[in-house]
């Protein structure tokens, strides 16, 4: 942006020590949108007091966030909510200047692969049996459990980078491939657990002797492809004294699993000094909740 008189009058005074001036010089600041970011980033790299630097890296980030939050709400108002498109936005709060070509087509790449090896004569269990082949052996993906003491396995760029992913950002994975491929496989969320399902309405017609009447045919872990029958379901929702409610076998929509991915990503933030990052990414998940 160009430096006008008050551009330049605004950036002597993020010094000033008073707080007060301190924050109507920030405010000021915002307002004029990300577009002051560069202004900025020249001030930081010539200015040597490392208490001014932070007071600038504040300023950005918060450049960067309302951004971020004005996109947040575009997205939860957008008709198709596309899941990738979600997860990146999840992704820009860390790395706000992300390019999103990287992950389009590599997820492209494995999209191809799997619709070489795919006929309209397979089975069910067969289009899933290439899909985990094609993802986990030989696109060599790997699953890990959820801990919030690795941010990166939370964020789509880095897990199409490293291969390494939880059940959040695995299964996230595992539904566009299988929606740009016309599998009907949805995330659902049973307590504890984030599993995928394999819808099929004809399933339950030629099971009539069925009791389930959820049109799952069975279920996958995001983690390494497993599958789970209704049976193992049955059985891990006794072992755990919950009884079966017809909502955990619902498929969550594209704005429900970024939401979820928003939220669980925040807890990698409890330590004093980036709880700002909780709050604000709890603040993201709520526009999704509101809109």
């Amino acid at each position: 942006m160009e430096e006008t008189r008050e551009i330049s009058a605004l950036m002597t005074l993020i010094d000033d020590p008073d707080k007060d001036v301190f924050e109507t010089v920030s405010d000021r600041i915002i307002s004029y949108g990300k577009l002051i970011i560069p202004n900025l980033e020249h001030l930081w790299e010539n200015t040597p007091d490392e208490n001014v630097q932070e007071k600038i890296e504040l300023l950005i980030h918060r450049l960067h966030y309302q951004d971020l939050q004005q996109d947040f709400s575009e997205f939860a108002k957008s008709g198709s909510q596309d899941l990738i498109a979600g997860a990146l936005l999840v992704s820009r709060y860390q790395y706000p200047d992300l390019v999103n070509t990287n992950v389009y087509q590599e997820i492209e790449k494995i999209r191809r692969n799997i619709w070489l090896e795919l006929n309209s004569y397979l089975t069910a269990l067969e289009q899933i049996n290439i899909l985990n082949r094609i993802l986990f052996t030989y696109h060599k993906y790997k699953g890990v459990e959820i801990s919030y003491q690795h941010q990166e396995e939370f964020l789509l760029n880095k897990v199409i980078e490293t291969k390494r992913g939880n059940s959040i950002i695995n299964g996230i994975v595992y539904q566009v491939l299988c929606q740009m491929l016309d599998i009907p496989v949805k995330v659902i969320k049973i307590p504890r657990q984030y599993l995928l399902a394999y819808f099929d309405t004809s399933y339950e017609y030629f099971n009539p002797q069925k009791e389930t009447t959820t049109g799952i045919h069975f279920y996958i872990d995001p983690m390494n492809g497993h599958i789970y029958t209704q049976k193992d379901v049955d059985n891990y929702f006794k072992k755990i004294s919950v009884p079966e409610n017809p909502l955990f076998f619902k498929p969550m929509s594209n704005k429900a699993i970024i939401q979820f991915l928003c939220e669980e990503f925040s807890k990698c933030f409890e330590e004093a000094s980036v709880q700002y990052k909780q709050t604000e990414l709890r603040s993201l998940a709520g526009i999704l909740t509101s809109v």
